[in-house]
């Protein structure tokens, strides 16, 4: 029956179904976890990483290119939504409640943010992408440093101090709304024929360009929708931090969430995913267990928790010698549940080639 009702199910209403129901579950947990301050802040943190490394994937793990400037597209959405909601801070929007008014001026910035992202990739894919081989990681390593610098001599953007004084309107359900977005469009991107063409292209560019794939095409517009969430994210970052400064943004930022693909698996979702919230918490539990071994002798602690790093370090070493392929390779998680928890099998997988 279940099988029979989504066949006849509009399409549009088995897209919309989903979001629907994040939105419920969403609106629970942000009113249960609303008054805890700290974990609000550290699950948008990992939010914010859940969707820097699901768009990366969608350019390095599915298209088989390699970005390492993800960090300078994520600094453009965030200073330029920052810009836009201090000009709108006074601003209400005449009929509707407050909360409501700030709410629809944070999803204006963000559309701001990410927009003015998709543009600078556009700008940044195109003539790169043409070309073969790691030029695209040289060009985007040039410009993440160039926007940092721009950034940092710039007094408008607040320059080396950073910028400050931007509305705090962002909300862990607002963060995690965003991250189902981009994991949805990165699954409906996996499943589809533009998702096929991409796969294509990373196995065998030349094999796929001779079957008549317009290569360019394809990996500019997988660019362009990998820096629009970037920039989003920058948004979302901008709008739960007290300040946003050009350290933020940094090539060692850009490496990290290399990493969090890498380490998941290139091409796959799932992997971003857990990598992404691993990453993000495995420091910061770290840095709470060291500290608790110090106990109140405050340099004890402090000696302590200088070891936290090269231990994270040598973790992600020993799990690159251990599965080379990251945690999930290519596959989802669906793809390695027990075959009794998966017995829908092809109903639940995506077109097939």
């Amino acid at each position: 029956m279940g099988a029979a009702s989504a066949k006849t199910m509009p399409y549009w209403a088995r897209g919309l179904a989903p979001l629907l129901g994040a939105l419920a579950v969403l609106a629970m947990l942000q009113w249960i976890f609303g008054p805890m301050h700290f974990f609000v802040y550290l699950s948008s943190l990992v939010g914010v990483n859940v969707i820097l490394a699901v768009s990366l994937n969608v350019v390095n793990g599915m298209t088989g290119q390699f970005s390492i400037g993800h960090a300078g597209f994520m600094a453009v959405g965030a200073y330029l939504s920052g810009l836009f909601s201090l000009a709108v801070k006074e601003l209400n929007i005449r009929g509707l409640p407050a909360t409501l008014s700030d709410q629809l001026l944070l999803l204006a910035a963000i559309g701001v943010g990410g927009v003015a992202a998709a543009a600078c990739g556009f700008l940044v894919g195109l003539p790169s992408l043409r070309l073969k081989g790691d030029y695209l990681a040289i060009v985007t390593l040039g410009f993440g440093e160039i926007i940092r610098v721009v950034v940092q001599n710039t007094e408008t953007l607040g320059g080396a101090l950073g910028l400050s004084g931007i509305p705090q309107r962002s909300s862990f359900y607002m963060v995690w709304l965003w991250v189902f977005v981009t994991v949805l469009v990165a699954r409906r991107i996996a499943g589809s024929s533009h998702g096929r063409s991409l796969w294509a292209i990373r196995e065998d560019e030349v094999a796929a360009e001779a079957m008549g794939v317009d290569t360019t095409g394809y990996k500019v517009r997988s660019f362009v929708v990998s820096s629009f969430f970037a920039g989003v994210a920058g948004a979302l970052f901008a709008h739960f931090v007290p300040i946003i400064n050009p350290g933020s943004f940094t090539f060692v930022k850009s490496m990290e969430v290399v990493v969090m693909v890498v380490a998941g698996g290139l091409g796959s979702t799932t992997g971003a995913i857990v990598a992404a919230v691993c990453l993000t918490l495995l420091p910061e539990g770290m840095r709470s267990l060291f500290l608790r071994l110090g106990g109140e002798d405050a340099s004890l602690a402090q000696k302590v928790d200088q070891i936290r790093m090269p231990i994270y370090g040598l973790l992600l070493v020993l799990l690159m010698l251990v599965r080379p392929q990251g945690l999930f390779g290519t596959r989802e998680a669906w793809d390695v549940l027990p075959k009794w928890l998966s017995r829908r099998g092809p109903a639940l997988k995506g077109p097939v080639a």
